[in-house]
């Protein structure tokens, strides 16, 4: 059912995303229809088949064939039953950590030097659980391919500013303004359209596939914390729905109201729940 639910979200975001961009290519005259037309077929395509590479490209993601994390990881993806993903540590100080890929067989999960450093074993154990569940429960489409389309409508806005201020012809100013203001805020809401429930179902999984919800309860708490202190330099804010916990971006009080996480007390509390 979570598999139908999650495919049938990602096929309405792409077809979403497929109306907005021939949207804005109409506001901006009748020559841009089909170029935006084309550039949205591309822009499906290309999200279907390379979204991950983008994701892990844009941390700067370094895979990892061996060592104690790969092993960790092997033998919690055993413990979901899970084919086993390809693993990245990305060099940001900042401790954070996601998944991403479109099936379970293409997966992958990444962590940052920094979660490396800050977590104990029984911690990123937690983590990294929870970010297998994400891959078990078939999130990671979803939330891949939503960051990539919030970060897509954020940039189709500012190229409908230029590319309308130099071409009024056969265009409507208002109707121009009005579909650039609404991808701009579609950027924005995509991200607190994606389910926060998912959180409390990626946690509540990853604490049986650790076999404790102690570690992820302990990890959540640290990551919060630190999260504050060393904000995420991530190149896509769009992805923020991505992470394990949201990077925080500067005491944003826009950030905050579309945030695409629960509270992580919130989280906390109910795993509490399940000791």
């Amino acid at each position: 059912m979570s598999t139908f639910v999650n495919n049938t979200k990602t096929v309405l975001m792409m077809g979403a995303m497929t109306g907005l961009v021939i949207a804005v290519g109409g506001a901006l005259g009748k020559g841009f229809i089909i170029p935006f037309a084309v550039m949205a077929v591309a822009m499906n395509v290309g999200m279907w088949f390379f979204s991950d590479k983008l994701a892990i490209a844009s941390m700067r993601g370094k895979e990892v064939t061996e060592g104690p994390l790969f092993d960790m990881i092997d033998r919690l993806r055993r413990s979901a039953n899970l084919p086993m993903p390809r693993v990245y540590i990305c060099p940001h100080q900042a401790p954070n950590a996601f998944a991403t890929g479109r099936s379970p067989r293409k997966a992958a999960v990444a962590v940052t030097q920094g979660a490396l450093q800050l977590l104990d074993q029984r911690e990123l154990e937690g983590v990294m659980a929870h970010e297998l569940a994400h891959v078990k429960n078939r999130d990671t489409l979803t939330s891949t391919i939503a960051a990539t389309i919030a970060g897509l409508l954020a940039m189709l806005a500012q190229w409908g500013f230029f590319l309308g201020a130099g071409n009024r012809e056969g265009s409507n100013p208002l109707v121009m303004i009005g579909v650039i203001i609404l991808a701009a805020v579609g950027a924005a809401m995509l991200k607190s359209m994606i389910s926060r429930s998912r959180e409390f179902v990626a946690d509540a999984d990853g604490a049986r596939i650790a076999g404790s919800p102690d570690g992820l309860i302990s990890a959540l708490a640290k990551l919060e914390t630190l999260n504050r202190r060393i904000p995420l330099q991530s190149p896509n804010p769009a992805q923020n729905s991505m992470f394990i916990i949201e990077p925080f971006s500067a005491g944003s009080t826009i950030n905050k109201l579309f945030a695409s996480h629960p509270p992580t007390e919130q989280r906390i509390e109910s795993l509490s729940r399940l000791r």
